[in-house]
């Protein structure tokens, strides 16, 4: 009986013990994280009660709407819409019933809803009321299509130009894309399906921008870090003469490093990076040391996510320093933007970006303005530095040492010569050896008194059917060399 009664006792104070955890759960839950639960755009009850309401635009620099909400008579009230579909999805996002909102819809979500007014004006203070506003974006509609077409003939690949001195981006458009309107249409049974089409799981998922959430090994396009490190931190490198090599071997390994097509090259570094030299590179990641090259990277941006306001952004990787102590074959590859180096398009640009800009990268951002139902401005974005990468004098030799990738280099016949292009061919094999990522990156025009104006970022990934063979000049050039020059023409 007595042992009946202890085990009734410890029963007890287990309820017990579970009834005082829920209790503390719930009033944490209903009091402490009321708040914060609230606002979150994945509530779905806040969502879908703001789903009976208007919600601002969204529109481009030139004027083009890529999000508006019309009035229906279902019992939502209000069907977002975006009348230029797939165009521009990786940045817009949706709005869904269903599975909430991404991409600038979140980000700006608290102006796009209705709110109240904050117009400062004595009229807007006296008549106060609830209002939405328009966000309007910093790429230019023209200058995205024309990123489509260079890209037409490519099932994979995506493509970034952004303002080095500011951080805007112009373009930004990877494909497979979606188009978001599905997801918007006030038939849950109709957007589930949709979105299960686009494989949601896949790691190739529609839903994933190959802009800025894929990441590829960025190949020779890395050489402009590996140069940048050189000029910045053991400028002695610069001036050796690297030997005239068919391949590299390796510390540590019986591996020998081939350059491509197991062409032979050296020198001294701009004859390097104007020829692409692999075994060349491999040896200055070896010589700079990992502290070195691994702290350069830091520098400009990798395992660092972009503060872009876009929503899941991915980092691009560099591996750490201390990774190489018991694998410094890895350095060479490194050095070379391969092994574990993986960056997106974004990046590239970012990269690209930082040396026209003096070794200032800037914060990316895709906002350009915020304005109310009058047409006044809310909020206008202020650009602002996000990494010094290096200084003004490394970035002007590396500039000078990609004008030559441009002019006699891997990149030559891309550009006009009377602009002085800087540019960095990249052609990355891929980890089953199937074929290559063919890369690009390239940034202008340049001279004296000059400032680059446009910085832009190609990659077209290796898919069954691409021959495997390929180099980034043949398959990226083209690409870059389209939107960089519309851009420039366009004076954007």
């Amino acid at each position: 009986m007595k042992v009946l009664d202890k085990r009734i006792q410890w029963i007890a104070l287990i309820l017990i013990g579970c009834f005082l955890l829920l209790f503390i759960q719930l009033n944490n839950l209903q009091i402490r994280q009321a708040s914060h639960l609230t606002s979150l755009p994945y509530n779905f009850r806040n969502h879908q009660a703001l789903l009976y309401l208007p919600r601002g635009s969204i529109l481009t620099s030139d004027g083009t709407i890529l999000a508006t909400s019309k009035p229906t008579k279902d019992a939502f009230k209000e069907l977002r819409e975006y009348p230029t579909g797939s165009l521009f999805s990786d940045i817009v996002g949706y709005d869904s019933i269903y599975y909430g909102v991404t991409g600038v819809e979140a980000v700006y979500n608290s102006y796009l809803s209705m709110h109240p007014s904050s117009s400062s004006s004595l009229g807007g203070i006296l008549t106060s009321q609830d209002t939405t506003d328009d966000v309007i974006l910093t790429l230019s509609t023209k200058l995205q299509q024309v990123a489509v077409q260079a890209l037409a003939k490519y099932p994979i690949g995506a493509v970034v130009a952004i303002d080095p001195q500011t951080g805007a981006v112009l373009a930004m458009y990877g494909k497979p894309t979606y188009d978001p309107n599905p997801l918007t249409s006030h038939n849950i049974s109709q957007e589930r399906a949709y979105f299960a089409s686009l494989n949601p799981s896949s790691p190739t998922s529609p839903l994933l921008s190959v802009a800025y959430q894929q990441r590829y090994a960025p190949g020779s396009t890395f050489k402009v870090v590996t140069s940048s490190a050189v000029y910045q931190r053991d400028p002695s490198l610069a001036t050796k003469n690297y030997p005239y090599l068919h391949y590299l071997t390796l510390p540590q390994s019986n591996s020998l490093l081939h350059n491509f097509a197991n062409e032979g090259c050296g020198g001294q570094l701009p004859i390097l990076l104007e020829q692409s030299c692999d075994t060349g590179f491999g040896q200055i990641g070896l010589d700079l040391g990992a502290n070195n090259l691994a702290g350069e990277a830091q520098q400009f941006g990798f395992n660092q996510v972009p503060p872009i306001d876009l929503t899941n952004v991915a980092k691009s990787n560099f591996p750490s320093a201390a990774s190489f102590a018991t694998q410094l074959p890895f350095l060479a590859y490194s050095a070379i933007g391969q092994g574990n180096v993986q960056a997106t398009a974004l990046q590239m640009a970012m990269v690209a970006g930082a040396v026209a800009n003096d070794g200032v990268m800037m914060v990316p951002h895709v906002l350009s303005q915020i304005q109310d139902s009058l047409g006044q401005t809310v909020k206008q974005y202020v650009p602002q530095p996000w990494l010094y990468s290096t200084t003004p004098s490394s970035a002007s030799s590396v500039t000078s040492d990609m004008e030559l990738v441009a002019s006699a280099g891997t990149a030559s016949n891309l550009f006009p010569p009377s602009q002085n292009i800087a540019a960095k061919t990249g052609t990355a094999q891929t980890s089953q050896a199937a074929g290559n990522n063919n890369w690009l990156v390239a940034f202008g025009p340049n001279g004296n008194g000059v400032k680059p104006q446009v910085a832009v970022a190609a990659v077209v990934p290796y898919f069954p059917g691409l021959p495997k063979d390929t180099t980034g000049d043949q398959i990226a050039g083209p690409v870059v060399e389209t939107v960089l020059e519309t851009a420039l023409s366009l004076g954007l």
